[in-house]
């Protein structure tokens, strides 16, 4: 087994963890933007959970999961009625975190189960509908989910009586989702290189050629179903946690499944650092940078009358849209591309670095040409 390097990542989780203790950022954040990045953040740690989970399923193993927000749903409406008021449990949250991971990954194992047979498109259009299924489920299901309405509210994760401010004072849901992320992260960077993350990775090259090597494929996707899963299903208990809401179930509509696709693709299918580089530039674009450029137009720009075209707002789909065409079209592994992945979409670069001159009895020899 190759030595881990650490690489980019620890750096960039210093720096996240050191930020609230540097209040200056935050003022400066503050008075140009008139709004607070440390209260944006947690929305990108939870959604850098959410992708993660997805690139276990789709980087990894290989298979294409267009349903990922269905057990997103999941988590969080575990949340809601473990926690509100209308309801008798009030559970504590550390168990809540856990019973709605627990719960998204068993829902995982039940889709995974009657799909193992399934490959491509046809796996793709499953997941799709199953969905579709979560989503309309809840919205049917008055009695226990409110339907269109969502449950609310749903208490902060320790309570009041702590004396911690979960309200108006952002440092404490940054630190839990933060630190929630790194604990995500070491896990995954561990399992890439465990036993279990190495036959992931050949059933994604080869399904035939890993089940003669002694490989148990069904194992192996029901494995990946349930992570992935699960992990969405925690990001879903931080999600709801953080609105103080279910919020509505079309909030976990396909778009969202195909919103955090894409942030796996950007970043780099199977590369960790990818999928969190990934997540961190679309969703900074659609919540931090298009606020920003709206005030900035509006600020240059004055008008009385608002037009959805002089907005960077209204145009926001539009060059989100060009950047992924010109990223499938000049980087298809993405932004940074696990090295299996770079091999497969560019041999010959990848060939060409690893060719050396020969030296044979002192004599400096090119590698021949073949013809």
């Amino acid at each position: 087994m190759k030595p881990y390097r650490l690489g980019w990542e620890p750096a960039i989780f210093l720096m996240l963890l050191a930020y609230p203790l540097l209040p200056v950022f935050e003022s400066s954040f503050f008075a140009l933007t008139k709004r607070s990045l440390g209260d944006q953040m947690p929305t990108v740690f939870i959604f850098a959970i959410l992708a993660l989970g997805l690139n276990v399923v789709v980087g990894y193993t290989g298979l294409l999961h267009l349903g990922i927000a269905a057990f997103f749903a999941v988590g969080a409406y575990v949340a809601g009625i473990l926690t509100v008021a209308a309801y008798p449990f009030n559970v504590p949250f550390p168990v809540v975190l856990v019973a709605g991971t627990l719960a998204a990954a068993l829902l995982g194992l039940l889709l995974g189960a009657p799909t193992l047979r399934l490959r491509g498109d046809y796996l793709a259009l499953v997941t799709l509908g199953f969905g579709e299924v979560v989503r309309f489920g809840l919205k049917n299901l008055d009695a226990v989910t409110a339907g269109a309405k969502g449950l609310s509210p749903l208490p902060p994760p320790t309570g009041t009586e702590t004396g911690i401010d979960w309200i108006s004072d952002y440092r404490p849901f940054y630190y839990l989702t933060l630190v929630l992320l790194i604990g995500v992260s070491v896990v995954l960077s561990n399992l890439e290189r465990s036993r279990l993350g190495r036959a992931w990775i050949a059933l994604r090259e080869d399904e035939l050629a890993a089940n003669c090597m002694g490989l148990n494929p069904a194992k192996l996707k029901l494995a990946a179903f349930a992570l992935g899963a699960g992990l969405a299903g925690m990001a879903g208990v931080l999600y709801a946690t953080r609105l103080t809401s279910t919020a509505a179930p079309d909030a976990y509509d396909f778009n969202r499944s195909i919103f955090i696709l894409c942030c796996v693709i950007l970043g780099g299918l199977g590369s960790r650092p990818g999928v969190l580089l990934g997540v961190f530039l679309l969703v900074g674009f659609d919540n931090i940078l298009s606020p920003i450029l709206d005030t900035a137009i509006q600020q240059t720009f004055p008008s009385t009358e608002t037009r959805i075209y002089r907005t960077f707002t209204g145009w926001r789909l539009c060059i989100f849209g060009l950047a992924l065409i010109l990223m499938m079209r000049f980087r298809p592994e993405g932004l940074i591309a696990s090295s299996r992945v770079k091999h497969e979409l560019h041999p010959d670069e990848v060939v060409a670095s690893t060719v050396h001159p020969v030296t044979l009895h002192g004599i400096r020899r090119e590698p021949e040409a073949h013809s």
